[in-house]
């Protein structure tokens, strides 16, 4: 290569960024990162949300840990020391409501002297949407290296889902344990996957009214009133397994911080529809 190369990407918030050269010391949210490293970006280290403790919580991990990614512990929390100590050129976020970075305050990349780029993840985006933002971001941090077709298997996924879905015609409530006597129940059109998972069939049922946007807070009773077949329920760290199921009720994991990564959600909907079928 004849010398350094250009950088520029344009987030989610419509905040620019340039740069002489590609970036290469990136430092991310964990879902960022396991997203990058499945797209072939590997992260020099990676940080938590408010939910995460000062390890890897396995469900979001991905790739990470088994890649030797370095975790610095919750972002909000972040000690500025050891990041400094990785001279990143780059830090990846992700962001809910299409302004602020989620689990990072900007000021402390702006201490830094690091641009922050955020990715939306939220419901304003489709799934396949927020997948290819991330393969943008990905492609220009590799120089311009772009995969063909689609390696990691995510079409032929969807299709299989599909079929099972349609075959098997299981309801299903997702869901997030919180304790005995509570827990958030998801509203399937407030997250992108599982509006995915609406468009390929799979039957998702609604909660009901109430006050949430993303959930609705009840008790375990109300998921016995709505007697889902399957039970997706959150498999995170800080959730709690199903306290009460309806008799027969199969459960699967469903991870809310999935990595947007197509490597990743083929994954998901591969064992989703194993789990419909069995």
């Amino acid at each position: 290569m004849s010398g350094a190369q250009p950088w520029g990407f344009t987030d989610d918030r419509g905040t620019e960024r340039v740069a002489a050269r590609v970036p290469e010391r990136v430092v991310a949210y964990v879902r960022a990162g396991a997203a990058l490293l499945d797209l072939g970006v590997t992260p020099v280290a990676v940080y938590g949300s408010g939910h995460d403790g000062p390890g890897y919580d396995p469900a979001k991990a991905g790739g990470l840990d088994a890649a030797g990614v370095p975790y610095l512990g919750p972002g909000r929390a972040l000690d500025e020391g050891p990041l400094r100590e990785l001279r990143p050129d780059l830090i990846v976020d992700v962001t809910y409501d299409g302004k602020s970075p989620y689990a990072l305050d900007e000021a402390v990349a702006d201490r830094l002297g690091v641009p922050l780029v955020a990715l939306s993840v939220g419901n304003e985006l489709t799934l396949p949407a927020i997948l290819d933002r991330f393969g943008e971001l990905s492609t220009s941090l590799r120089a311009g290296v772009r995969e063909s077709g689609d390696p990691a298997g995510t079409g032929e996924a969807e299709a299989v889902l599909r079929e099972v879905a349609g075959r098997t015609g299981r309801t299903v409530l997702a869901l997030s344990g919180a304790g005995p006597d509570q827990v958030h129940l998801a509203r399937p059109q407030a997250w992108p996957e599982l509006a995915r998972l609406a468009a390929l069939g799979v039957r998702l049922l609604d909660p009901g009214p109430g006050p949430g946007a993303n959930w609705l807070t009840a008790d375990w009773d109300r998921v016995a009133e709505l007697r889902p077949e399957l039970i997706l329920f959150d498999n995170r760290f800080h959730a709690v397994p199903p306290y009460e199921t309806p008799p027969g009720t199969r459960l699967a994991a469903w991870n809310p911080e999935t990595p947007p990564s197509p490597a990743a959600y083929a994954r998901f909907f591969r064992e989703l529809a194993e789990a419909l079928a069995a």
